[in-house]
């Protein structure tokens, strides 16, 4: 039997992907700040959670993030930019993913397809921003998308078969996004997992190190 891992598995797209994938038989094993107490942005934390599981894992998803931190909403121009609400962003965004990568290396089969995917954003792109604002948000999942794309090539090296990716699921009917969902088509979290899913069913290991939106296309770094 499959086996999954799915961190952030409390949330919108973690509870649909959860259970999307136990439909199709594969045991999934989940974990939550509100399930479990992780901390994503704490090592100590996100080593003990790990600590305690056996892999291997076919599939590692990281399904946390967030777009509004202590009431700190998007910036709409650099006037509202904080040092607080970017430390914030960055520390969900993209450290919380790295340590769970660091930490769920040894839970990755070394031979055999594997894959390791992350929740990113199509906003982090910085080639295809042709609106600004947003600062935290963007930059923190830029950040995302170089560490991944970074890790995938030295990870590469011992795990020939492993995809580490990251993903755009589009604009997903969660408490995430009902703030800012007005003016974009959205659609519910089981068919954004389910979308997600066929993608990640679709790559290869030669796609490893690559971002991918919900309909399988590529987005530009």
């Amino acid at each position: 039997m499959e086996k999954a891992l799915i961190i952030g598995s409390s949330g919108g797209i973690g509870m649909a992907l959860t259970q999307a994938l136990t439909a199709r038989g594969v045991a999934v094993t989940g974990l939550s700040r509100s399930g479990n107490g992780l901390d994503v942005t704490d090592e100590a934390s996100v080593e003990k959670a790990l600590g305690t599981l056996d892999g291997p894992f076919d599939l590692i998803f990281v399904a946390t993030g967030a777009l509004e931190i202590k009431g700190a909403e998007p910036e709409k121009t650099l006037r509202h930019v904080t040092a607080n609400a970017m430390i914030d962003q960055f520390k969900l965004n993209t450290v919380g993913p790295s340590l769970l990568l660091k930490h769920a290396l040894r839970l990755l089969p070394r031979k055999g397809r594997s894959v390791f995917a992350a929740l990113s954003a199509r906003v982090g792109s910085i080639g295809d921003n042709n609106l600004g604002g947003w600062y935290s948000y963007r930059t923190s999942k830029a950040a995302l998308n170089q560490m991944l794309h970074g890790a995938a090539i030295e990870l590469g090296r011992t795990h020939k078969d492993l995809i580490c990716v990251a993903l755009h699921p589009g604009t997903v009917e969660t408490a995430f996004t009902e703030k800012y969902a007005a003016n974009h088509p959205t659609v519910p979290a089981p068919e954004a997992a389910d979308n997600l899913l066929s993608v990640l069913d679709g790559l290869t290991p030669d796609d490893t190190g690559r971002f991918f939106d919900w309909q399988g296309k590529e987005v530009p770094w």
